[in-house]
């Protein structure tokens, strides 16, 4: 009966579909320069039935693949089955995109309808008994192919994919995973729409200047401005969007509202009122387990991190705790001297969370003479854009041109077209810097189009960066702190990384990955953001155009492992969280405060330090399923960036054949060779792990 509802609510929404048809900008290749997505003429109503002849359209290409009477091959199955759907992947890309960075009431009720839809529909393809046999077929039958190593790779992935979805299971637990997926998917948008509701809810309103005391001119004009657009004029508005939120903790002297930021932001998720998460992370958690179960596997953690670099947990931790044991004396150690510091003020308090930042800055100050406020003006974000664009033309050649007049989701969004050393496409590169209402926070990299070859022809990439980076107020850009600095960066890799692929399959393009490798094309570029060559190549005062002195470079290495104690702990504490929490084998009288709790007295954190996301609002592993079990992979993947720029610096940053090794072996291979391989053919030798620990000033 449940069935038959669903088919007939699917064939009433296919008429509104068929009527649309003609007018629905999805339902044809775009117009648009490069293939780019007509934003301009998408609206709210155009989702649903493109998803709906996108479902359609994919069914008829899994049919097409069941159906042919050729034995099975490479090319008629995976191949084919890599390539299929083409209407669902451009509706898919852009409504995904656009629920993250512009989301609005009415795509959060599209999403909430087509997310049962759409776990249905991968379900029947990942359960189709037909379809698997071909698939199990080739990979029985590979060693009668004369397969490149890509196509052995994009086979084993599909093939463990559909082992992963379920393939061997019988009809009856097959029937229980598609009810675990579909109830997951829409677990995972309620988790990440209550954060972005508790984040967008909080505003700390000051009508009284004097408790601005402390507040540089900088960060009052933010909050001046941020208060004119939320109708509040003459008044001081502060929001938990880290451009308001980090700032404020530096630099408040008023203590009890340090406190009331700071406990606003680590109890999103947590308030027991309509957004609160514990529920839906006790949810997720059970069913992630019993999907696991079904599957064969013990836990969440061992499902997830099969097909990983790190394959089990004990890896996993083996290498959290190196760090934490290195880690957290130097946290400890912060600690004693931000108390010092309070003592010597005449505090007659215990160093709290709220006070961590405010304090360090002012250590930051006496140690290193290093004033944020004194530096953040040599860092315009469009200087710090450029800046990455030329360390991008140094290594490989390729450069970046402003595209005017494109289709754009928002007026903020800057549009560039990037060409190799020999004036060649490469890709099309849209950014997207600045807080709204409607983007999550955080900063990512996606993509719009996946490159590809289609019959002979290179199908290059769309590739877009998001961030939350301050808004430029009156004449003053947005200027940035050197950690939103290495963010730009970071996020810059990720985007080379999926500009600069040349595979021949969308499933093993750009960054699709193994989740603890996907991180070293972007960690890596941090390293050239600070470093004083490449400062003098961008970093200039928006005002005077004055070059970075030599001095304030100095500063800025001094300090460049000050509070790394601090930094390395919250990220070790939340991976090691994200770990024990996806390890258990029972959920029964779960609570992920007391959870959390546990994990705090386990490892030894200390009070004044707390995880870098708690639970409620880990948006990594709650919202999705892509760092489940893997908020380690920054660190994982930080043993390779710091032993992989080991080879630049011993050459040379800018050193043309390593950037050539890196670029060959490294950025155009995507998930084509297996990311160890991938790794050894560029360095020579495996990663050196206490290469991160020296890195972070930590040996």
């Amino acid at each position: 009966m449940k069935k038959l509802i669903l088919t007939t609510c699917v064939a009433a929404m296919m008429l509104s579909c068929n009527q649309q048809k003609n007018e629905n900008p999805f339902f044809a290749e775009s117009t648009a320069p490069f293939g780019a997505p007509m934003f301009e003429l998408i609206k709210s109503d155009h989702y649903m039935p493109a998803y709906l002849k996108g479902f359609e359209e994919h069914n008829n290409d899994i049919a097409c693949i069941i159906n042919n009477n050729e034995a099975p091959n490479f090319e008629n199955t995976i191949g084919a089955l890599d390539r299929a759907g083409a209407l669902l992947g451009r509706v898919g890309m852009v409504f995904g995109n656009l629920t993250s960075a512009e989301t609005n009431e009415d795509l959060i009720r599209i999403e909430n309808e087509i997310s049962p839809l759409e776990t249905e529909h991968f379900d029947n393809i990942a359960l189709n008994d037909k379809l698997f046999e071909r698939i199990k077929c080739v990979y029985d039958n590979q060693d009668k192919e004369n397969l490149t190593e890509e196509q052995k790779n994009l086979l084993e992935k599909k093939y463990k994919e559909f082992i992963r979805s379920g393939a061997l299971l019988s009809s009856e637990d097959k029937e229980k995973l598609k009810e675990i997926n579909k109830s997951l998917g829409l677990l995972y948008i309620k988790f990440s729409n209550n954060v972005l509701a508790e984040t967008n809810a909080f505003k700390l309103v000051i009508e009284d200047e004097s408790q601005l005391s402390g507040l540089p001119q900088w960060v009052r004009d933010g909050a001046a401005e941020e208060a004119n657009l939320q109708g509040k004029s003459g008044k001081w508005v502060f929001t938990l969007a880290k451009p308001s939120l980090i700032p404020f903790l530096q630099y408040s002297d008023v203590r009890e509202l340090r406190e009331k930021m700071y406990k606003a932001y680590n109890n999103r998720g947590n308030n027991s009122n309509e957004n609160d998460n514990n529920d839906v992370i006790n949810q997720i958690l059970k069913l992630r387990l019993n999907r696991s179960q079904l599957l064969g596997f013990d836990t969440f953690a061992e499902m997830a991190l099969d097909n990983r670099m790190a394959k089990k947990p004990e890896n996993v931790y083996n290498l959290l705790n190196k760090i934490w044991d290195a880690a957290l004396p130097k946290a400890k150690k912060e600690a004693a001297e931000l108390q010092k510091m309070i003592k010597a003020e005449g505090g007659d308090f215990k160093l709290a969370g709220w006070d961590w930042w405010y304090y360090t800055e002012k250590v930051r100050k006496e140690k290193y003479a290093l004033d944020e406020s004194e530096i953040k003006p040599y860092f315009a974000v469009d200087n710090v854009r450029d800046g990455a664009f030329m360390v991008a033309n140094k290594l490989w050649g390729i450069s970046f041109k402003e595209l005017k007049g494109m289709p754009v989701y928002h007026q903020d969004v800057k549009v560039f077209e990037v060409l190799d050393a020999d004036n060649s496409h490469i890709g099309i590169f849209y950014i997207d810097y600045f807080p709204r209402p409607g983007k999550r926070a955080g900063a990512w990299m996606s993509s719009y189009k996946d490159q590809y070859v289609e019959n002979g022809v290179d199908i290059r990439p769309i590739i877009v960066n998001v961030g939350n980076f301050s808004k430029p107020i009156g004449d003053t850009p947005s200027l940035l702190n050197i950690d939103e600095v290495e963010t730009l960066f970071h996020e810059f890799g990720h985007g080379l990384h999926g500009l600069l692929t040349r595979c021949n399959y969308p499933g093993v393009s750009g960054t699709s990955v193994a989740r603890d490798f996907v991180e070293l094309p972007s960690q890596i570029m941090e390293h050239w953001a600070t470093h004083p060559d490449v400062l003098k190549m961008y970093a200039k005062h928006y005002q005077t155009g004055e070059v970075i002195s030599d001095e304030m470079i100095e500063k800025i290495s001094n300090a460049s492992n000050f509070n790394n104690g601090f930094t390395t702990t919250e990220l070790v504490a939340a991976a090691i969280l994200d770990m024990d929490m996806h390890t258990r084998t029972s959920y029964e009288d779960f609570n992920a405060t007391e959870a959390e709790k546990e994990t705090a007295k386990r490892i030894g954190l200390i009070n004044e330090i707390a995880f870098r996301y708690n639970s409620t609002f880990f948006n990594h592993i709650f919202s999705s399923e892509g760092y489940a079990a893997g908020y380690y992979s920054y660190l994982w993947a930080e043993v390779l960036d710091a032993d992989a720029f080991d080879a630049f610096v011993e050459n040379g940053i800018f050193d043309k054949n390593t950037a050539k090794l890196f670029r060959e072996n490294i950025l155009e291979k995507g998930g084509g060779v297996e990311p160890m391989k991938l790794y050894k053919n560029f360095r020579g030798q495996d990663p050196n792990p206490d290469a991160l620990l020296r890195c972070r000033g930590l040996k």
